[in-house]
C-alpha cells in the first residue's frame, strides 16, 4: 500500500513540476527497488512494515546529513535535506512522545521483570518490536538506559 501511494505521489509531483518531491519520491523508490533485489523479493514486492523501516531509515539519513551541514556552515543544503526529511516523514506513523516512549519501556520492564543495565539488550530490543516506526530506536535507548540504571 505505502509503495502503491509513493508512485502514485510521484506521477502526480511529475505532473504539477515539484522537482525537490519527484527527486525524494524516485530516492525512495530507487532504495526499496535495492532492498527488493537484495531480499529477493523484487516479484512479490515489500510488506508495510518493511517500507517503514526503509522510509525510517532514510528520514534518519536526512536528519543526520542536515546536523553535518549545519555544522559546516551550508545552512542551504541543511534545509534542503530537513525539506526532503519532511517529504518522507509524510509517509511515516505519526512519532511517540518520549512519555509514550516512556510508557512502553516501563510496561517492557514490568513484562520481562527486567533490573539492572545488563538486561537493557533486552528492553530495548522489545520496546523496538512494539514501536515499530512510530519511534526511534535512540531514544528508546536513551530511556531505557535511564529506568534500568
Amino acid at each position: 500500500m505505502i509503495e502503491q501511494k509513493i508512485e502514485q505521489d510521484l506521477k502526480t509531483a511529475l505532473l504539477a513540476g515539484d522537482k525537490q518531491r519527484v527527486t525524494t519520491l524516485r530516492g525512495l523508490k530507487a532504495v526499496l527497488l535495492n532492498v527488493k533485489v537484495a531480499t529477493g523479493k523484487r516479484e512479490t514486492g515489500l510488506s508495510d512494515d518493511e517500507v517503514l523501516v526503509q522510509l525510517s531509515k532514510q528520514a534518519k539519513q536526512r536528519q543526520e546529513s542536515a546536523d553535518l551541514y549545519n555544522k559546516g556552515g551550508d545552512a542551504g543544503r541543511a534545509g534542503a535535506e530537513l525539506a526532503e526529511k519532511a517529504i518522507i516523514e509524510a509517509y511515516l506513523p505519526a512519532q511517540l512522545s518520549e512519555a509514550e516512549i516512556g510508557a512502553l519501556v516501563d510496561e517492557v520492564i514490568a513484562q520481562a521483570g527486567a533490573a539492572g543495565p545488563a538486561a537493557l539488550g533486552q528492553v530495548i530490543g522489545q520496546a523496538k518490536a512494539k514501536a515499530g516506526a512510530a519511534a526511534d530506536g535512540a531514544v528508546i535507548a536513551r530511556i531505557a538506559k535511564e529506568k534500568l540504571q
